[in-house]
């Protein structure tokens, strides 16, 4: 997101269609799959730079300190330690155009 003027525009989207198998991830893995995506996406220009992960997933806010049950999330959250990145929740009314854009087919 680039802010002008006191207002945030996204500078770019990605999209990935889930597979039959990710399809029977539990909610919290595949919120983790979308973000572990989006950073390899965007790798290029996040790699060696701060940047903040916006989620309405309360329990990502702690992807950087917490212990999940699933090896799958520990292998993603291990994937996602060379990068420096700070987690902010924000509530799903407010997360808008995240919203829209999952809708749209």
């Amino acid at each position: 997101m680039q802010e002008i003027e006191g207002t945030l525009f996204p500078v770019a989207y990605a999209s990935k269609k889930l597979t039959d198998r990710e399809r029977k991830y539990s909610v919290t893995e595949r919120e983790v799959l979308a973000i572990v995506c989006g950073v390899k996406k965007f790798s290029l220009f996040l790699y060696g730079t701060v940047f903040t992960l916006q989620t309405d997933h309360g329990a990502l806010q702690f992807l950087n300190a917490a212990k999940f049950e699933s090896p799958r999330i520990m292998r993603w959250a291990l994937a996602l330690q060379v990068y420096n990145f700070d987690v902010q929740y924000i509530k799903g009314g407010e997360n808008v155009g995240a919203d829209y854009l999952s809708r749209i087919e």
